[in-house]
């Protein structure tokens, strides 16, 4: 199977081209530059460029770019960067999408369980409605922007993303430092829910989408119990053989985070209900199992 993947220079979209190609599947990576190997086409999501021949012959496209949401502090300016880079990407790549004669049958567009905003202790799956806040209102935008691929009749998953347990990247690749060196602990109370998911099972389930004809519309990308802060922090500890004696106060992340430092603090109890009806199954179900598969033991 032929599949176009945009991101595949990050964190996710690096483990998503090793585990196709490891099956054989032809992959073409989009990249933001003149395109330099035979696995490459050119697109510019800031002008809605898009390679016209990076998508043909594709049964599959996988859309992954965005610029990072806890990459730097949120100023106005990077609000901007973050919507820009989700909702015009996304735009650019459903219109191209559309207008091919032959398109592909499935279009997997990256989201993120932060459509819910704050849930507190309310568990909810894909039947939930939006939250409030930037987050939540970058969700629904960047959604939306995929309606060209949809109203083109191609089958369109949004795949909404927890927290990715992996030590090369990501809200978990900067966690291990801290707790290797003895200094993790709990975020503000501990009672926010984290919605995690093992770098394996998200890879899958990624494939899962594409591969699941009765697979559309929203998709929770993440384990089938999430856990509180305080209990992530646990099992970090044990897991690492660390103490976690160390908090971070409400107020002190607020003044080094800003903004962010509210959808840090926010528990988000998320469910992967469409995965589990659709048969999908977890490798990696649970904390402990998830860092150990983190860090290969």
């Amino acid at each position: 199977m032929r599949i176009a993947i945009t991101g595949s220079s990050g964190l996710i979209g690096k483990a998503l081209v090793r585990s196709l190609r490891a099956d054989g599947h032809d992959v073409v990576r989009f990249v933001r530059r003149t395109a330099a190997a035979p696995d490459e086409a050119t697109w510019d999501p800031r002008c809605g460029y898009v390679g016209p021949t990076g998508l043909a012959g594709c049964a599959a496209v996988v859309h992954l770019a965005g610029a990072g949401v806890g990459d730097h502090r949120w100023t106005a300016a990077y609000k901007k960067e973050i919507r820009d880079s989700r909702v015009g990407g996304t735009d650019a790549l459903a219109r191209a999408i559309a207008a091919l004669d032959e398109p592909p049958a499935v279009f997997v567009s990256g989201s993120a369980i932060g459509y819910y905003g704050d849930t507190g202790d309310r568990a909810v799956d894909e039947h939930a409605p939006a939250g409030r806040g930037f987050l939540p209102e970058v969700c629904v935008e960047w959604e939306a922007a995929a309606a060209p691929a949809q109203e083109a009749g191609v089958r369109t998953v949004f795949a909404r993303t927890g927290l990715v347990v992996a030590a090369e990247g990501g809200a978990w690749g900067k966690l291990f430092p801290i707790f290797r060196a003895g200094i993790g602990g709990r975020l503000g109370n501990g009672r926010q829910y984290w919605s995690f998911i093992s770098m394996h099972d998200e890879i899958a389930a990624l494939r899962h989408a594409i591969d699941t004809p009765e697979l559309s519309g929203p998709v929770n990308l993440t384990a089938p119990e999430p856990l509180t802060n305080r209990e992530v922090t646990a099992a970090m500890g044990r897991v690492l053989h660390r103490p976690t004696l160390f908090a971070v106060p409400a107020p002190a992340m607020r003044v080094v985070l800003g903004e962010f430092a509210g959808d840090v603090l926010g528990s988000q109890r998320v469910r992967p209900a469409r995965l589990l009806e659709t048969g999908f199954t977890f490798r990696y179900p649970g904390i402990d199992e998830a860092i150990r598969a983190a860090l290969g033991r």
